[in-house]
């Protein structure tokens, strides 16, 4: 995925915000608030799950394709319900590079 589609999404889900739930399935996650936000989250990291388990045991890599997209789509939505932005995401991978994933790991605990 380019920063371009992430920037296009981030327009998108931005320009949801505050519109009519009946206008758009991003207007209603909103107007669920966190929680309905959340159990979606949660039920695409476990659809996420299974499909990895199904690729693994021969199944289509096109499903878990497609349900990281979810996942990551309603990442992005909680990210702007919250006033951040995939852009936030991307600096702070940004920052890691070059970081030993340990060192990283490490350094949030001492913090």
């Amino acid at each position: 995925m380019s920063n371009d589609t992430l920037a296009r999404l981030t327009e998108v889900l931005e320009a949801r915000k505050g519109a009519s739930a009946d206008s758009s399935y991003v207007a209603k996650l909103y107007a669920g608030g966190i929680d309905k936000i959340l159990k979606k989250i949660g039920e695409e990291a476990t659809e996420t799950v299974m499909a990895a388990k199904d690729v693994q045991a021969g199944g289509a890599s096109s499903s878990l394709v497609y349900e990281t997209a979810d996942l990551w789509f309603h990442s992005l939505v909680l990210l702007a319900h919250m006033g951040l932005s995939a852009e936030d995401v991307l600096k702070e991978l940004d920052r890691r590079f070059g970081l030993s994933g340990l060192e990283e790991k490490a350094a949030r605990s001492r913090s």
